[in-house]
């Protein structure tokens, strides 16, 4: 590893253990645990903000007015679904395969057939993934909303949030997912629905945010650790968990990715640690081929989508090993690092859409990969990534992610 490679990784070790001060957050250098959001990043926006830069003064309205958006939301959770789990409990998450269809040449359809990349809205019936979904991106961006304006009422809403999904008796979910993405006539579910918690990462950040708020209380981070620790410990002992961690594609990539962000949040670095050693081999060397395609998301058809959603899951899982001193950034460190290798893949699709020489049977939209060239500018400090990602933000409306990636 070279001095600079070292350097990065150390930096986002010290990002990663930097302790809350006495300040309001927006007055402290770097919120606490903070796993995938780039803090460096947050705090020279703060201070662009505060000398009154008008992109990042526009940034900050935008994020505000996402955020009094989400104030106005009522808080979801898996009691409001109508469908009744196998089990018989309504607390118990559950989802439909969304690539499964009746087949019409058998009675009643069953067993369903795969259409992949097609979406059968049967799926949209089932209200758990969406809700849990909305969940993960609103606590997201309540938290930032938080930490950038010092707000309470952001926090307090982000706290309600999480108390009814995964605190409060009456409504919170288990921590399973044994019914997740059941196919009709086959299974009532399976290891791949737990792709639907990788939202589920973004979570600690969230609560990093708000700690110091005073909204979120000891209870609720004692109730909220036990429930990550329980869902961890269902990750990688049941069978779903067990299917989805050797699984070949992005599947692997967000199971790991799931895996670390919980064991970081409930002080549990050696199983961080573990996965990100192995994810050298297991993921990088597996996902991304020597011209930088990703073969597993190539034969989809849906690859451009799927190929920026797993280099997106890979770069996560990068930060993540950061913070428990495992490069992922650099590797190999003899040759092209891979990472930056698959992004040099897709980006010349990024103004070229018509060129892309895969299935891509939904919409190209190039803006998929914009938060990659985000951090990969940062990280590999390449002007290039840079550029591309702002000529790339350019072209979105309310493009607030511009503050913290």
């Amino acid at each position: 590893m070279t001095a600079l490679h070292f350097a990065i990784v150390l930096f986002s070790g010290l990002l990663f253990c930097h302790q809350e001060t006495d300040k309001k957050p927006q007055d402290a250098f770097l919120p606490r645990k903070v796993i995938f959001a780039d803090t460096s990043v947050m705090y020279h926006s703060l201070q662009q903000i505060r000398t009154g830069d008008p992109g990042y003064v526009q940034a900050l309205a935008a994020l505000r007015k996402a955020a009094d958006e989400v104030l106005l939301r009522k808080p979801t959770s898996v009691m409001d679904k109508t469908q009744v789990p196998p089990s018989g409990d309504k607390h118990d998450y559950m989802s439909q395969g969304p690539y499964w269809w009746a087949d019409p040449s058998k009675p009643g359809g069953l067993p369903y057939i795969r259409r992949d990349g097609e979406v059968n809205p049967e799926a949209g019936g089932f209200s758990d993934h969406k809700n849990m979904g909305k969940l993960f991106q609103d606590t997201d961006l309540l938290g930032k909303a938080w930490y950038f304006t010092g707000d309470a009422k952001y926090a307090k809403k982000a706290v309600e949030m999480i108390r009814t999904w995964f605190l409060d008796e009456a409504t919170r979910m288990n921590p399973h997912l044994n019914y997740g993405q059941a196919i009709p006539g086959i299974n009532t579910g399976r290891g791949i629905g737990i792709i639907e918690t990788r939202g589920l990462s973004r979570l600690p950040d969230a609560i990093a945010l708000i700690q110091s708020s005073g909204e979120w209380t000891a209870e609720d981070e004692s109730g909220m650790q036990a429930w990550c620790r329980a869902y961890l410990d269902w990750l990688r002992t049941s069978q779903h968990g067990k299917d989805e961690a050797v699984h070949p594609n992005n599947h692997g990539t967000w199971y790991d990715v799931q895996v670390c962000a919980l064991a970081l949040y409930t002080s549990q670095p050696e199983i961080a640690r573990e996965i990100a050693e192995l994810a050298k081999t297991r993921r990088l060397e597996a996902h991304i081929s020597a011209d930088g395609g990703q073969p597993e998301e190539l034969a989809r058809t849906r690859a451009w989508s799927y190929s920026c959603m797993n280099l997106w899951g890979l770069m996560q899982l990068a930060r993540a090993g950061a913070a428990v001193g495992v490069d992922l950034w650099f590797y190999p460190e003899t040759g092209k690092s891979l990472i930056p290798r698959a992004l040099d893949y897709l980006l010349p699709y990024v103004d070229a859409p018509a060129t892309w020489p895969h299935q891509q049977i939904t919409e190209f939209r190039p803006e998929a990969l914009l938060p990659q060239l985000r951090q990969a500018s940062g990280i590999y400090l390449d002007s290039f990534y840079g550029a591309a990602a702002a000529d790339l933000g350019r072209r979105l409306e309310d493009d607030y992610a511009v503050l913290w990636e």
